[in-house]
């Protein structure tokens, strides 16, 4: 069984400074229909202009994990992290017990885009911790590469809950397999271009939600990046 979630159906808000768009019910956005999936509770695209971002602000028991499209990230942390992340880069913070950091777009004259997603984590009261990895443009190019695990395997950033998180860059006509074992269930998040799910059509912004189902299908129609989601 799949479920599309169509870009243009998500919770929208332009700030000015932020365009963002949500998955799932997140801050002023509520819909009882989309409060997440399985383990997955927030994937936002937000879109941050030059010189702006997130002032310091709070989080708990929660996994998050920033993907950066386009441009750079710049984050800072109670833990004392301070780095710039940029495509291909995947940090992972741990809220735990509680962090405090901030967000910004360092550039004076490129606009920002990141996925930022948030994961529920397999228990409260975790020991803050934070995270980051590289893969480079081959790495991800039309194939599946592992960035975030429960176990840390091949490389990926460690995350305190079961799921397996992929990367993919597709060039037009590539096929791609992912199978699911019994019981798992999978999120695919794209962020641009245009694929077939299993003969389904996706495009930019559109996610899909798939449960029982053992195999996946991937065809790009169009040069395409996206985010696949395996979860218990």
């Amino acid at each position: 069984m799949m479920t599309r979630r169509p870009s243009a159906e998500r919770g929208h808000f332009d700030h000015g400074w932020l365009d963002t768009r949500h998955s799932f019910s997140f801050a002023d956005y509520h819909d009882p229909a989309h409060m997440g999936f399985r383990a997955l509770r927030v994937i936002n695209e937000d879109r941050v202009q030059p010189a702006r971002g997130f002032p310091t602000h709070s989080h708990r028991d929660m996994e998050i994990l920033s993907w950066v499209l386009d441009g750079a990230l710049e984050h800072k942390d109670s833990m004392g992290n301070g780095s710039v992340i940029r495509p291909g880069d995947i940090q992972r913070m741990s809220a735990g017990t509680g962090v405090r950091h901030s967000e910004f777009n360092p550039s004076p004259t490129e606009p920002m885009r990141l996925l930022q997603i948030w994961i529920l984590p397999e228990r409260s009261g975790l020991e803050p911790g934070y995270e980051e990895r590289h893969f480079a443009p081959e790495e991800r190019t039309d194939r599946l590469r592992l960035v975030a695990s429960r176990d840390a395997r091949e490389g990926s950033v460690k995350v305190h809950q079961d799921v397996d998180l992929y990367a993919s860059v597709m060039t037009a006509g590539t096929q791609l397999q992912h199978t699911l074992k019994p019981g798992r269930h999978a999120w695919i998040q794209v962020a641009r271009g245009e694929l077939l799910l299993n003969d389904t059509p996706l495009g930019p912004g559109d996610g899909a939600a798939i449960s029982e189902e053992s195999a996946l299908e991937l065809q790009a129609t169009a040069d395409a990046e996206l985010l696949l989601f395996d979860l218990a």
